[in-house]
């Protein structure tokens, strides 16, 4: 008889921690979700999923928490998925961005050498690490260059997961995904900001949208089709880092084009141009190269930039009509 597997999530309220779960869940896992003790803790990504994981209270700021969490529950997989990960904020707030997002990482993986160093870890790294680009398509080799207080601190978790792996012999992984997007995209990010307008506008609930630089250029994925990589890094018998990319890339611009373009709309007659939504430090392009994922992983994308863009679009105009309770 096999043990049922149990993974810790950390993040798992937000888009990639959700779909993680119902990942896991599918492959028949035990799931507990780590959520800090807040007054606006938000489990409407899971509230599906409720009845079938178990949350409880954990801190990145707060090692004990870690400590105590890993020795109750015992798991033998470790996804790390919690962060400051919004990199506007990042600007306004670099201590905390670094506590949480740089130094959070070291108190996760600490703990889990004095637990149990045989538990399997994953790190959410980013390709905003990449920040001012070197080469193109930037790959597991790339030199980094982070161009924001969170790129900076992602580049700390990146850094001392691979100490920790050479260190204490953690099997410790981490995905270098480049950005992906879906109905559960929080509103403060670019690409949900966009379907959320446009659905507005399509029904007659707003007038217009006011974006920053439309020619900053991204390689977009689906979420549910990047989780599957951070899976399948932890199945591996050794660990290793892998770039999760589509190996394309598109404009803002490209995709309010396709947005619009989705409910008979042109673009160009709703969006406005608002320097306030500039960064400090810009980054212009990023466009991963996963090949090694491809080879090594298995892993493939399943969904393509316009069908991403449009099942955002549907959602939203699903949502605000009323169709839809919440975003799933």
């Amino acid at each position: 008889m096999t043990m049922t597997k149990r993974a810790l999530i950390t993040g798992i309220t937000g888009q990639d921690g959700s779909y993680l779960a119902e990942l896991l869940l599918d492959e028949g896992y035990e799931v507990v979700g780590m959520v800090r003790r807040s007054s606006t803790v938000t489990f409407e990504r899971i509230a599906h999923l409720q009845d079938r994981i178990a949350t409880v209270q954990g801190d990145l700021l707060d090692q004990a928490s870690l400590i105590d969490l890993l020795r109750t529950h015992r798991p033998q997989e470790v996804y790390n998925l919690a962060a400051q990960s919004f990199v506007q904020t990042s600007f306004g707030q670099p201590v905390l961005t670094g506590d949480v997002t740089a130094l959070g990482v070291t108190r996760l993986l600490d703990a889990i050498r004095i637990v149990d160093p045989e538990i399997r870890f994953y790190q959410a790294s980013s390709s905003e690490m990449f920040g001012k680009v070197v080469e193109v398509p930037q790959r597991e080799t790339t030199p980094f260059y982070p161009r924001s207080p969170y790129g900076v601190a992602k580049l700390y978790g990146h850094w001392i997961t691979v100490n920790y792996r050479e260190s204490y012999d953690l099997h410790a992984s981490s995905g270098i995904l480049f950005n992906h997007e879906s109905p559960r995209r929080g509103l403060e990010f670019v690409t949900r900001k966009i379907s959320n307008a446009v659905a507005k506008i399509k029904l007659g609930r707003a007038t217009e949208l006011r974006l920053g630089n439309l020619e900053a250029k991204r390689d977009w994925g689906f979420a549910g089709d990047y989780v599957r990589a951070m899976y399948l890094m932890l199945q591996q018998d050794s660990p290793d880092d892998y770039v999760v990319a589509t190996g394309e890339t598109y404009s803002v611009r490209q995709f309010c084009e396709v947005a619009f373009g989705h409910v008979g709309l042109d673009w160009e007659e709703f969006v406005v141009i608002d320097e306030a939504f500039y960064r400090p430090a810009e980054v212009d392009l990023l466009v991963g190269d996963p090949a090694k994922a491809h080879a090594t992983l298995g892993w493939q994308p399943e969904v393509g930039f316009e069908d991403l863009v449009t099942m955002m679009v549907d959602a939203d105009l699903a949502l605000l009509s009323g169709r839809l309770d919440s975003i799933h």
